[in-house]
């Protein structure tokens, strides 16, 4: 296939991928082509008669494999943004094909002698190259030739397990949505959502990837909320198996390498090092957390009248709080318009920190109609790279909000950023999309993601971007979720989709109020999740579990997190960040960052907020970095000292 796009780097701007010239048909071609590239250059670099330096041998690897870099950063994208049939039964194929293919590199002792003399006095590439000795020996290059084999074996079933966990959810997702008969018995929702939702005379109400449903603190019929509650829930039960059996793969595969179980071999490669570090941390927050959320269960009682279910904890938290705040979320949505918020939100706080500006290229497309592409220039006009914005859900996207990266910027090839971010809301059937304060949270979350992504400024691409610990990664996007409610900020886009008037500046303070209103049933939801990721990676190798339901149940009861008007934020069948999503023994890696978060945000409020010095001091030392130096000495940099869990428990109502 000469004429395969993939074949030769885009001639595009910033070498965006030709979108418009892509097809099914041409990915696996390209991923067996970039695989076999890709092993003859690691061949010629392992095989060299030349004494290894760090040019012919790790700077070498760096420059390998580009064919297979662009087909996987556009494949694995669309698989996930924009998936088919085709594209499900490719993902089946080459997944496991790129599981043994990294195997060949990183168990090739050839390589791996060589790598083990290079020596250089360069501090980013005595970084680089210790993050290379790292990982050949996370992969398994010391272990014996019977243990790689067995190895081999395992990663070859885990990538298998995964690809399967995946689309299972995907297709159970789309499957469990709640259908309706009569428009009555969404009473609660708006008429416009109610449009929305309607095909062939029915209305269809599509979940979400988390447990508690949006639509659950707005239906007034209590039946109908169970019956989405327990939709969620019960949503994709043959994945209770493979969680199980990937569960006891990965305690195998640690007790191979070397460690006690898959958690240990985790955190070792991460910010927090040892178990006993995370474990410390999330005991501070479990006993609070539990008491604030008994509390607030009382209160939301006695406005229902009869003890709180699952299903009801939304619908009345959002009573208690009209009660006590007079704060109505659903007034807040009408000053939530979509552009708006991306526009003279998202992007001016951007500017207004980094001196950064935006410019939309219609004639430049992306993989769906929906897809926007705008190019960003630095404050001297300089070209810095492209933003991609995919909003809107839809039956093919797997769920949740995330950022990726279509080309990552590198010195090494002079290529300049092209990043994305995905969102998941829901398209109008017409006129404008209004967006609830949670969705406006979201979009300033994984648009930190993006500035992190489009302010590197490495050498490498291993280390570019956010190529940085798991437990770090999500410190820069919660930074940026603090400019929501910053004033300049939100009297900038928080203005009526109609009228153009400004939010009322009592409905700003009745949300500032309220914020940390329903903390305990945040705070438990999210750490009953993270420990029940840690308890399925805790298994000891050779350790049966024979009811994951039972399981669950006696994790989150021995972890003192098991409060049943609060599910998990995720439950095991649908836990897609754990055994799909790259966040395996690594889910607490959220509340790890947000210490970090919330110490950096009362760094910016006590030397004055929103400033262009602000934003340079943090671009300088911490989003420009990425992965090429140690990142707590990133933060030390940029806060002058180590962080405290103080603020973090302040923010949560938890001192």
């Amino acid at each position: 296939m000469a004429e395969n796009p993939f074949f030769a780097p885009s001639s595009l701007p910033y070498r965006l991928p030709p979108f418009d010239e892509i097809r099914e048909e041409h990915y696996l071609p390209a991923f067996e082509r970039g695989m076999a590239e890709h092993l003859a250059e690691v061949e010629a670099i392992a095989g060299s008669d030349e004494p290894p330096t760090f040019d012919n041998t790790v700077a070498a690897l760096e420059r390998s494999g580009r064919i297979l870099d662009r087909t996987a950063a556009v494949f694995f994208s669309v698989a996930a943004s924009n998936t088919s049939d085709a594209i499900m039964e490719i993902e089946k194929r080459v997944s496991p094909e790129l599981t043994r293919h990294a195997d060949a590199i990183r168990l090739n002792r050839a390589l791996w002698a060589r790598i083990k003399r290079v020596t250089t006095d360069d501090p980013e590439e005595a970084w680089l190259l210790e993050k290379y000795r790292e990982d050949f020996i996370r992969a398994g290059a010391d272990l014996s030739e019977p243990e790689q084999e067995r190895l081999r074996q395992l990663n070859e079933e885990l990538s298998r397990l995964s690809t399967e966990f995946s689309q299972n959810l995907l297709k159970a997702t789309t499957d469990s949505a709640l259908v309706v008969e009569d428009a009555k018995e969404l009473d609660g929702l708006d008429e416009a959502t109610i449009r929305s939702l309607e095909q062939d005379g029915r209305y269809v109400l599509p979940l979400l990837n988390f447990t508690n449903q949006p639509a659950l603190a707005q239906l007034t019929d209590r039946d109908v909320r169970r019956r989405l509650f327990e939709l969620s829930v019960g949503r994709a039960p043959a994945n209770f198996a493979l969680a199980v059996r990937m569960a006891t793969l990965r305690a195998e595969r640690a007790a191979l390498l070397g460690f006690p179980n898959h958690a240990s071999y985790v955190v070792a490669d991460q910010t927090a090092k040892t178990v006993e570090a995370v474990e410390e941390m999330l005991g501070q927050l479990v006993g609070p957390a539990v008491r604030n959320a008994e509390a607030e269960a009382e209160a939301l009682a006695e406005q229902a009248g009869f003890p709180i279910e699952p299903w009801d904890w939304s619908f009345y938290a959002e009573k208690v709080r009209r009660a006590r705040y007079d704060f109505d979320a659903d007034a807040m949505r009408p000053y939530f318009e979509l552009d708006r918020v991306i526009r003279d939100g998202v992007f001016e706080a951007a500017t207004r920190l980094y001196g950064v500006t935006f410019a939309e290229r219609p004639d430049l497309k992306g993989y769906h109609e929906d897809v926007r592409v705008f190019e960003v220039f630095d404050e001297d006009g300089s070209a810095l790279g492209l933003f991609l914005l995919d909003p809107y859900a839809r039956p093919n996207k797997r769920g949740g909000a995330w950022m990726n990266s279509l080309v990552g910027q590198s010195f090494l090839f002079g290529e300049k950023p092209v990043v994305m971010n995905n969102l998941n809301i829901t398209k109008p059937a017409e006129g404008p999309t209004l967006l609830s304060y949670d969705e406006v949270n979201t979009a300033f979350h994984e648009f930190g993601h993006a500035l992190h992504g489009l302010f590197s400024a490495v050498r490498f691409p291993r280390v570019s971007g956010t190529k940085v610990p798991r437990d770090f990664v999500e410190y820069p996007s919660q930074v940026n979720e603090m400019w929501v409610t910053w004033p300049e900020i939100l009297a900038n886009y928080a203005r009526h989709h109609e009228t153009g008037e400004p939010m009322p500046a009592e409905l700003v303070e009745k949300l500032k109020a309220a914020e940390k209103f329903n903390q305990g049933f945040k705070t438990v939801e999210y750490l009953a999740a993270t420990l029940l990721d840690w308890a399925w990676h805790k298994l000891e190798p050779g350790q049966e579990v024979a009811d994951a339901e039972a399981f669950e149940q006696e994790a989150l009861k021995a972890a003192g997190i098991a409060f049943p008007p609060v599910p998990p934020r995720y439950r095991t069948n649908y836990f897609m960040h754990i055994f799909a999503g790259g966040y395996s023994a690594g889910y607490y890696s959220y509340i790890w960052s947000e210490v970090l978060d919330a110490e950096s945000v009362e760094w910016f409020k006590e030397n004055g907020g929103l400033t262009r010095a602000n934003g340079d001091h943090f671009r300088r030392e911490l989003l420009s970095r990425g992965g090429s130096v140690d990142p707590l000495e990133s933060f030390r940099a940029f806060r002058g000292r180590e962080a405290s869990i103080r603020p973090l428990l302040e923010r949560r109502g938890l001192l």
